[in-house]
């Protein structure tokens, strides 16, 4: 879908949206005045009874066939999305960013961990509070918050003169990264038809690994320059204020609008996304679902109805998982420390380790379009299972490369008497903070190995010892501070690769995607402010121990843990996720009614008897079967 071709006939359209509402309104009126029609007016009441041929069902063959999407959905779409190119901009860059960082500021691993998390934690809280903000001011309004807060928050790590302002500068791009994440998914899924609605959705994690792919170029491009984190993470900015313009102009979500009383600026949204000939049974169709709601929990507190709720607390339980695996299976050890871990896998050169990041950012780039396609080709719960499957099998590799390059470590021939002298292997030394391996090679034979005390302030060199600046060995000796020369390097980079062929098109997208439609419209809202929140919680619990893990039980090990971690994440899929593809938001909570998934539901089937159980009492328009 191109986003340019669809905001060159939006304008034209909003022009002429006012008379064609009231055009469709008049003729309407003379339908009911003659008795051959029950269209539901804009205002909602009832016309006389209609002809028998009405009654008609349109035949299969016309209805087989959804609409075309209209030019303002797939302009909502793409503006919306950009809440998840900045998502996955900041989760990108920093990767790069941080191997400058590390010289220009002297960081150590505490403060590396929190400049990564800082960000993940803000994301956390402004998620949770998310919900609030979503009820009481509607999604666009939250959108806007969540681009200014972001632009500001850019500006601030552009520009700041030390790490204490860096470190704030990620905290207010945390709190815009967190509200958007939560407000993109959920809005997207409700402006979006019901046959495109599993697309467009996954189109917002398209927007989130193309933004990582564009901040690793952008990493790599600056990575000459010791200035160049500045431009890194200041260009972050652009992309969010061009959100912010965009939907100063684009409307709110009619969901939230007719939840909220404003029908009259739902039905003309309706119009604009959904078209004249389809708009009017959706709207019955939210607007009755609205009023059951009222009439079935009141205006109580939502989370005691979530909870007195089962389809709906079981719905939450599920979406929660979801988001809670995606991020225990690792996926942001491998995107914030990709560069790190090419590091370790053995390659020296900054621009190259950097270069070599925006390859695996290319590559869940690339599938990630896969995504996109196959959702509503195999559905939700195929995808994801078979992409956790193979994610659990990529960690394993990831684990046996990390644990053939321990094992091929070189030994420590000579021995210092500092406090790195303790440690006997290359694998151990660079495993702590302030220490390296000093080596000297001939015919790719390594000798002379010391473990020494690291100058981390001055960047490539030891404190003392022969790769210290002033030693006669200086440029006879290889400084490695955070690698260590292997054969089996190669393999981690692979295994990298193939993590994320198997992530990008299902437990990439689809823990955001399901958990925009499982929750009805009362409880859409906080059902994904939490877990929102449970992702970015178990993202910043994982930020934050990564390193401190890999030091504690080794790389292998940390890969190992996060490897049992998925096959009870494949056992929880199987077991509560049910098939979402293709059923209204309205009819979701009818899937989580018993407490375990076996496959696929069998509601299709029975909307169908639905309809023809009451298509006596009612016309059946040619949207209905669209919608169902």
């Amino acid at each position: 879908m191109s986003c340019d071709l669809a905001m060159s006939t939006f304008q034209q359209e909003t022009s002429h949206l006012s008379d064609e509402y009231h055009h469709q309104y008049n003729n309407m009126l003379q339908a009911e005045s003659s008795g051959e029609s029950n269209l539901q007016h804009p205002d909602g009441n009832s016309g006389r009874k209609v002809s028998h041929e009405m009654q008609k069902p349109d035949p299969p063959a016309a209805a087989a066939a959804p609409p075309p999407l209209r030019p303002l959905v797939k302009v909502l779409a793409c503006f919306a999305a950009i809440g998840g190119f900045l998502f996955g901009y900041d989760t990108g860059v920093v990767s790069g960013a941080m191997i400058l960082l590390k010289k220009e500021f002297g960081l150590n691993t505490i403060w590396q961990e929190m400049i990564v998390s800082v960000t993940i934690g803000a994301a956390a809280l402004s998620a949770l509070f998310g919900g609030i903000f979503n009820e009481k001011l509607g999604r666009r309004k939250v959108i806007l918050i969540a681009s200014t807060v972001f632009t500001a928050g850019a500006l601030m790590m552009g520009l700041t003169p030390n790490k204490e302002l860096l470190l704030a500068g990620r905290l207010v791009v945390g709190i815009g990264v967190g509200l958007a994440s939560m407000t993109v998914p959920m809005y997207i899924a409700e402006v979006a038809p019901v046959h495109a609605r599993g697309r467009l959705v996954t189109l917002n994690n398209l927007f989130i690994t193309g933004g990582q792919f564009v901040a690793s170029v952008v990493d790599g491009a600056f990575s000459y320059w010791p200035w160049g984190w500045r431009a890194m993470l200041g260009l972050a900015g652009v992309p969010s204020a061009i959100q912010l313009i965009g939907f100063i102009f684009l409307p709110e979500s009619p969901r939230w609008l007719i939840d909220h009383g404003q029908l009259e600026k739902a039905k003309m949204v309706l119009i604009r996304t959904s078209g004249m000939e389809h708009w009017e049974d959706q709207y019955q169709q939210i607007v009755q679902d609205a009023e059951n709601t009222k009439r079935d929990y009141g205006d109580g507190s939502i989370f005691v109805r979530i909870f007195r709720t089962p389809p709906v607390l079981r719905a939450l339980f599920v979406g929660c998982g979801l988001q809670m695996f995606q991020q225990l299976a690792g996926i942001n050890t491998i995107m914030y420390y990709s560069a790190t871990i090419i590091r370790m896998s053995g390659v020296k050169d900054d621009s190259t380790v950097i270069w070599l990041s925006a390859v695996v950012a290319f590559v869940n780039f690339i599938f990630t379009l896969a995504g996109v396609y196959l959702v509503e080709k195999v559905g939700r719960r195929v995808l994801t299972l078979s992409s956790f499957t193979g994610v659990a099998a990529s960690v394993l590799f990831l684990a046996v490369a990390f644990l053939l390059i321990a094992e091929s470590s070189p030994d420590i021939d000579v021995h210092s008497t500092d406090k790195c002298s303790i440690y006997s292997t290359c694998d151990a030394c660079i495993l702590t903070d302030d220490c390296g391996f000093c080596f000297q090679t001939l015919n790719k034979t390594i000798y002379n190995g010391t473990c020494l005390v690291a100058d981390v302030l001055h960047g490539n060199q030891s404190l003392d010892g022969p790769c210290s600046q002033t030693h006669l060995l200086k440029h006879e000796s290889e400084w490695a501070y955070d690698y260590c020369p292997s054969p089996y390097a190669f393999l981690s980079f692979i295994g990298l690769i193939l993590y994320l062929v198997f992530f990008a098109p299902g437990m990439g997208p689809m823990p955001w995607t399901i958990n925009s439609e499982i929750y009805p419209q009362w409880a859409r809202s906080t059902g994904n402010a939490v877990a929102s929140t449970v992702n970015w919680s178990f993202n910043l619990l994982i930020a934050m121990t990564f390193l401190s893990l890999t030091e504690l039980i080794t790389r292998q090990g940390a890969f190992f843990l996060y490897f049992g971690i998925c096959v009870v994440g494949i056992i929880f899929i199987a077991l509560f996720l049910p098939e979402t593809k293709g059923t209204r938001l309205e009819d979701i909570q009818e899937l989580f009614e018993k407490p375990l998934c076996c496959g696929p539901s069998s509601l299709r089937k029975a909307n169908i008897t639905d309809a023809h159980e009451s298509e006596s009492s009612r016309p059946l328009l040619s949207s209905d079967v669209e919608y169902k």
